[in-house]
């Protein structure tokens, strides 16, 4: 990771270029296996804690976290020039976009289907910002690959409700959880932009972060704050914040650094095949045949764009 932050007067490239495209592949699957223990963890949490409580809890304490271990994500603000600010400003509003708008999601269409299109639709955003602010266009691999991931994140997360017959789908939640995929486009597009104009990655997950945090500071205090003094609350509350952000953002960061953020959101769609079968083997749920489908076609496709291509 570069030591030297880059000169305000230095321009952003319209087309980032990266000596190793798929060297970010490892990291970024790392974090999306870390992510993936985020609805274990939560469901230990005490009985009457508000999830937006929850998740707000973990974002404030890991994005500070993030911020204050990193000297660069200190200083970030003040080196970049007036654009750049801009866009760190952007990316702290889209950090705290997501839980903002994904735990309500959940709670009006249930975690399955909030799950489904957040992170779903994440990638489909990601390709279509990226395409129209000139930061790379989206290959045939990467359609390829992104397609079957959707579709085997689909079967898997919907399996059980698709076999029991499922219910009504609420429109007002199907758009929360839509708009929380766009948070996460927004944010990887942003970070990936500004890593790849030379900036330190944990400088700019940490700045962004940082910011987010503060945005949410209010809505956790709003909350009720009881389940926080409880063991079990902040055991949960410490896993959030040092495992699935702290650690799971710095890999996110790095693996940004050589790949590109249409890539990263595809291969986080790992996280819901490691929720799934965490919930089998910890919570002693069942799936359905379905959904070991969809697991299988989403590892097709996670392997076919993280592998790399024969020559």
């Amino acid at each position: 990771m570069p030591n030297r932050l880059s000169s305000p007067a230095r321009s952003l490239p319209t087309a980032p270029r990266r000596t190793r495209p798929r060297g970010g592949a490892g990291p970024i699957l790392i974090a999306a296996v870390l992510w993936g223990t985020t609805g274990t963890a939560s469901s230990l949490a005490p009985g009457g804690a508000p999830a937006a409580g929850i998740g707000a809890a973990g974002l404030v304490l890991g994005g500070l976290l993030l911020l204050l271990t990193d000297r660069a994500a200190r200083v970030l603000p003040r080196e970049c020039g007036p654009r750049e600010r801009w866009l760190l400003a952007a990316g702290a509003v889209a950090v705290a976009g997501y839980p903002v708008t994904f735990y309500p999601a959940v709670g009006r269409t249930g975690v399955a289907v909030a799950t489904v299109i957040a992170l779903g639709s994440a990638p489909v955003f990601t390709g279509l910002l990226g395409r129209l602010t000139r930061q790379g266009r989206p290959g045939g691999r990467w359609a390829g690959a992104t397609a079957l991931a959707v579709l085997g994140c689909a079967l898997l997360v919907l399996g059980p409700e698709l076999a029991g017959g499922g219910g009504a789908v609420d429109p007002l939640g199907v758009l929360l959880a839509a708009l929380s995929g766009l948070s996460y486009a927004g944010y990887s597009l942003i970070g990936g932009r500004l890593i790849a104009a030379g900036h330190p990655s944990g400088g700019v997950m940490g700045a962004m972060f940082g910011g987010g945090a503060l945005i949410v500071l209010p809505v956790l205090l709003a909350g009720d704050l009881e389940w926080l003094a409880s063991a079990r609350g902040a055991g949960v509350v410490l896993h959030l914040a040092v495992v699935t952000t702290f650690l799971a953002y710095w890999l996110f960061g790095h693996g940004l650094r050589h790949t590109t953020a249409q890539t990263a959101t595809t291969l986080t769609l790992a996280e819901p095949a490691v929720a799934a079968v965490l919930g089998v083997a910890a919570l002693g749920e069942r799936l359905p045949a379905l959904s070991w489908c969809g697991l299988a076609v989403l590892a097709a496709g996670l392997a076919f764009l993280a592998l790399p291509a024969r020559r």
